[in-house]
């Protein structure tokens, strides 16, 4: 009865990180991608006709941009000034808070083919120029060059730039690499589906289709949520966002961390040592049905193990290590 409470206990816990959010499925309809800002706004991206649309955290719309090009969204932790590229356009876009456009950069003029920026700040853009191979480091507002770093990297399926306190960080499909601005290779591990970065503090995360992963430098990257049947995930400061069969999940991470938690407390079932003797086979036993009824005993123990794990894979399939 003590394991069958404190299993309902966490599938509880479990369920309460779980919040479906009212966005009409129309809108989550098609979606290439999906970003949560740190006031629980959201933004839609649709490959389909370029459109990216901002809403409130109860699905009001509160602006829209329709345009003629893909472009990539780098974050929207400042929805004050979001940051879009556009390697069709070359150029690159700041939208304020009601998705009207308050400065456009053009890149044609100045560079050779600008494969990825990545806006620093409200003042310098790192580029990577395909044509050069070079990094450079571009003060936006006086249209002046402060750096230039030979980086000869392959840019082939190269989804995300970040650079950070003197580390560049690569981005692709199926990697992510870390170079220093002297294009030293100082790690490099496997991804899937890789999507773009995002910086909190010091952290720095990836994001992909269906998981969040966080660069630990004495581990690796280490999983933080994931879901195999989600098609697009994304956090901010508060929670963890997901999209599954056009609807809208929202986890919160205290939830979360809670049910963790509940669930490193639960007591794990001992494990009898086995005997390494040989049993004595009892012919009275066999003949009265005495071993039978120890085997059915066993099967039954085992059938409601699995029971249970299955429980717990439906109540917690979405939280993740």
């Amino acid at each position: 009865m003590k394991v069958i409470y404190l299993l309902f206990v966490f599938i509880f816990c479990s369920f309460s990180a779980q919040k479906v959010l009212p966005l009409d499925t129309l809108k989550l309809k098609e979606a290439k991608d999906m970003l949560a800002d740190d006031y629980g706004n959201l933004y839609i991206y649709k490959n389909k006709d370029f459109s990216f649309t901002k809403y409130d955290s109860l699905g009001k719309q509160i602006g829209k941009l329709m345009f003629t090009v893909p472009y990539k969204v780098q974050s929207v932790q400042n929805p004050l000034n979001v940051a879009l590229f556009s390697e069709n356009a070359q150029e690159m876009k700041f939208v304020d808070q009601n998705m009207n456009e308050i400065q456009r950069i053009d890149f044609k003029q100045k560079f050779g083919f600008i494969r990825m920026a990545y806006a620093e700040d409200l003042q310098q853009l790192w580029l990577l120029d395909d044509s050069t191979k070079r990094l450079i480091q571009y003060n936006f507002r006086n249209e002046t060059t402060i750096n230039s770093f030979p980086f000869d990297v392959s840019f082939e399926d190269l989804m995300d730039l970040l650079v950070y306190e003197t580390k560049v960080y690569i981005l692709t499909k199926k990697h992510i690499r870390i170079y220093s601005l002297k294009f030293e290779k100082l790690f490099e591990a496997p991804v899937d589906n890789g999507k773009r970065f995002r910086r909190e503090n010091d952290n720095i995360l990836v994001i992909t289709n269906n998981s969040i992963l966080k660069y630990v430098p004495e581990k690796g990257m280490v999983t933080i949520f994931e879901n195999p049947e989600a098609q697009i995930v994304d956090k901010n400061i508060l929670s963890y966002f997901e999209i599954i069969g056009n609807k809208l999940y929202l986890y919160s991470l205290e939830k979360v961390k809670a049910a963790r938690q509940q669930k490193q407390q639960e007591p794990q079932p001992e494990v009898p040592p086995q005997s390494t003797e040989k049993p004595v086979e009892n012919k009275e036993e066999s003949q009265s049905g005495g071993s039978t009824e120890v085997k059915t005993s066993d099967n039954t123990l085992e059938k409601l193990i699995e029971n249970v794990s299955d429980v717990q894979a439906d109540g917690v399939g979405k939280l993740i290590n």
